[in-house]
Order: C-alpha cells, then structure tokens, then sequence
C-alpha cells in the first residue's frame, strides 16, 4: 500500500515475449472513463417501493481502457439523482490506475483491493463506507472483470478454481479474527474442495435458483401484479416478492392477491426498503403472517444490528433477510454475531467489490446462513450471479433456501445478460463479469444528453 495516491504515468517497460523471444510492450491501463448512465425507469414506475418512490435505475460506470488487451468495466449503481457523485468518486481513482502494467493488479487483487482500502487519506471520507468504498468497489470489480478476460474464463469459474489459500489471501482480515479467522476459513474452503467438479458439472447443467421481485413493485396495480404472479409461477419460479411498508391495508389486500395468484407452495417474501422503526416492524410483520410470509426484508435501519435482532426474535418463523445497505463486512459480521438474519443479502456494488464479498461470503458460511443476493437494479442480477455460484462450487456448497433475486428490467443493454429457463439462473460461459454495457446504451442513456433524456425535465 502506497500512502500517496499514484501521479503521472510510469515509464513502459519492455518484456519478452516467452514463444518468440521478441521484445513486446508491456500492457497497462491506459485510460478510466467514466460515464454517467440512467435509464427513465420512473415513467413506469419500474422498482418502486415505499421508501423510493420514482426510481430512474442508474449506473457509474467505469471502463478500463487497456493499450492492447481487454477492457475491464464496473459500476455503482444508484437510482438517479447524486449518480453524478458517484461519477466523481470513481473519477478521483484514476491516479491509481493510469499507467500500470495490467498484470501488476491482475495478478495481486488481494493487494489492489488493499491498497485502495488502506489509503490513508481517503480511508477519512470512510473508512471503508459510503460513496467512495463504492466508488472502490466499482474499480475492483473493473478490475476482476479484466482478469477474468484476461483468463479467459467467467469470474464465477476464476474464482471458484483458486486454491483455498489464494481465496483467503483476497480478503482483508482487519476487524474479522473474532469472527473467522483466515485459517478458519481456510477449513471451510477445504471442505468444500472435493466436490468442485461435480458441483461446476451440475451448475452448469441444472442453472442456480432464482426468485422474482418483477410482480411486486409497488406502483403497479392489483391486476398487473396478479397477472405477473401468475406469469412468475408459469415460468417455473417457487418464490416472488412484493414490496410493503407504505399503508398497511394495501399491503393486506395485495398479498391476499398474490396468495390467490401463486397457490399455497409458492414462498412469497416481503420488503420494506428500511420503512419501520423496530415497534413499527414487528406489529406491521405480524399482521402480514396470515399469508405465510417467507421472509420480511430490510425492516429497519440497515445500521442497526440490535434492531434487526429484536425484530427477528419477535417475528419468527418468518425470517429477516438485509445486506443490500450494509456498508461493509464489518456489519455483515456482526448482523451474523448477534443472531440478527435469517438471510444474508449481499450486494455486488455497495461493498468494496469482489474481495468484500468474498469475506461476507465465507462469514455466512461460518455461521451457516444462507446468502440470497439482492439483484433489483441495473445489472445487478449480471453480476451477483457470479458470487452465487461461486459460493455453491467453492464455498458453502449448498444452494438449499438460497436463492438469487431476478428482475426483467434493462437486461438488453448488456453484452452478456443473464440467461434464465424454469426459474434458474443458467451460468455464464463468457469471458468476464458480465458487467459490460452495449456502447449504444451508453450513448443512448448518457445523463443529460443522451438521446433519451433529450427533452426531459431533470430527474
């Protein structure tokens, strides 16, 4: 880690080439461009909920200009205003960047991760929290997208066939000893390493669960969510989602309707995107639990451990289920510690990227709690489904009550959209993170010029 953020650009540097014995250029970063993408999703009312009434889906996205190889891309995603913000925390990153050899970050994104997280003046703006971890986190997952270009091979499948110990050496282990210890987690990936091939052969084959959050956003009305109920359970999907928290008798009579509309066996969970203090939550929770309620998601403060653990305490057997807010691993850790959550929700760009999730991930398998990413937002759903099926193959092993979040909104735009058949997540054979937008999107919903947004009053 280098305490001063990184200026100019180094001198190249020759290597040979190992078939031909010529002298070849060194491939670096030549370039971070940065855009500012959203899509109009507020016209439709497109992933409204209680707590977020008119979303435009947005992203910060950053393309890793290389001198002669693949590019890497990531993003934050925001729901439209302040996504300018984020822009600019990514932009503030380029130092870092511009000029180094690829395989030098390539090749140690255990350290990269590191030495972004440990610089000592901007660890100030955290530490490790807010728009610049994410800002971060969209870099490292640039980052791991390059390196799984340049391996050619889907990330999911470069992560799951590192050794135990290259795992371990991603994450930083400040803050997590009292929780899991390195060599504690060295044990769990053990564990798990005999039956990597088979459990590779039957993801590929059989796809990952997935559940839908499609019917229930909360501006549709009662027919358009009893048609897309319907449509869920016709395509093969044993549970959905439906947002609540804004008025109760709406949140009644909606879920009788969509009780009606998937059967009995269809597990439906609820969200409340923060809405409730603690009293409010588990008086709203238990006035739901007549229509067998999976599992109530962000009932409180996304900071408030103690809160979520009471909740879950008085609302059980219904689960509490968070993680799409939580600012870091240390929150996970003690949402874990103190018996707060039912499911883990990690989220592929609020944390510090890949290596983050790596931590969350082997903390739940620690202490044995299901890991169902939050997926409701642009590209979101292309790229948690990496770290899911990482878990399954290398980590947990296990896809029992686990499930990745699915919904149908922008998935055109991208190179490489997921691909769902019967309610599963098929894995993804190309090379990357999945995380690169068609150039024509960018152009199209760049924020304010874009075409789409050409006339539009500002969001």
């Amino acid at each position: 880690m280098t305490d001063e953020p990184r200026t100019g650009v180094p001198q190249a540097r020759e290597q040979p080439s190992s078939r031909l014995g010529v002298v070849l250029p060194v491939d670096r970063i030549l370039a971070v461009e940065v855009h500012d993408v959203r899509f109009p999703t507020s016209r439709e009312l497109d992933g409204s909920d209680a707590m977020n009434l008119d979303p435009d889906y947005s992203a910060a996205y950053v393309v890793l200009r290389t001198t002669s190889g693949p590019e890497g891309h990531g993003f934050i995603f925001t729901i439209g205003r302040g996504n300018e913000v984020a822009a600019a925390a990514i932009s503030s990153l380029a130092p870092y960047l511009v000029g180094r050899p690829v395989a030098e970050i390539t090749g140690d994104l255990g350290g990269f991760y590191r030495e972004l997280t440990s610089d000592s003046q901007l660890r100030w703006l955290g530490p490790e929290k807010g728009v610049m971890h994410m800002a971060i986190g969209a870099v490292v997952n640039a980052a791991w997208d390059l390196a799984a270009k340049v391996a050619e091979k889907p990330l999911w499948l470069l992560l799951s066939e590192l050794s135990p110990e290259k795992i371990v050496g991603l994450v930083d282990w400040r803050y997590l000893s009292d929780a899991l210890t390195p060599e504690e987690a060295v044990v769990i990936l053990r564990a798990a390493e005999p039956g990597r091939p088979e459990r590779t052969a039957r993801l590929r084959a059989e796809g990952y669960p997935a559940y839908t959050t499609t019917p229930g956003w909360l501006g549709y009305d009662d027919d358009k969510l009893a048609l897309l109920a319907k449509e869920a359970v016709a395509a093969g999907y044993s549970q959905i989602k439906l947002k609540v928290g804004a008025d109760l008798d709406d949140d009644l009579r909606r879920l009788a309707i969509a009780r009606q509309a998937v059967g009995p066996e269809v597990r439906i969970a609820v969200d409340a995107n923060q809405r409730w203090d603690v009293p409010a939550a588990i008086e709203w929770v238990r006035r739901l639990a007549e229509f067998d309620v999976w599992w109530i998601e962000e009932p409180t403060s996304p900071d408030d451990i103690l809160g979520h653990a009471a909740i879950r305490r008085a609302v059980a057997p219904i689960g509490v289920a968070t993680g799409e807010h939580a600012q870091n691993r240390i929150v996970f850790k003690q949402l874990l510690q103190a018996s707060a959550i039912d499911f883990v929700q990690l989220d592929a760009t609020r944390v510090g990227g890949v290596n983050e999730n790596v931590a969350i991930l082997l903390l739940a398998a620690k202490f044995s709690v299901p890991v169902c990413p939050h997926a409701g937002g642009v590209g979101l759903c292309e790229l948690v489904q990496h770290l899911s099926m990482f878990d399954f193959v290398a980590v947990s092993g296990s896809w029992q009550d686990r499930v990745i979040e699915y919904v149908d909104h922008l998935h055109e735009h991208f190179v490489d959209p997921v691909t769902i058949r019967g309610g599963r997540y098929l894995a993804p054979e190309r090379a990357g993170f999945s995380a690169d937008l068609k150039p024509e999107a960018l152009e199209r919903f760049r924020y304010p010029a874009g075409p789409a947004w050409t006339g539009v009053r500002d969001a």
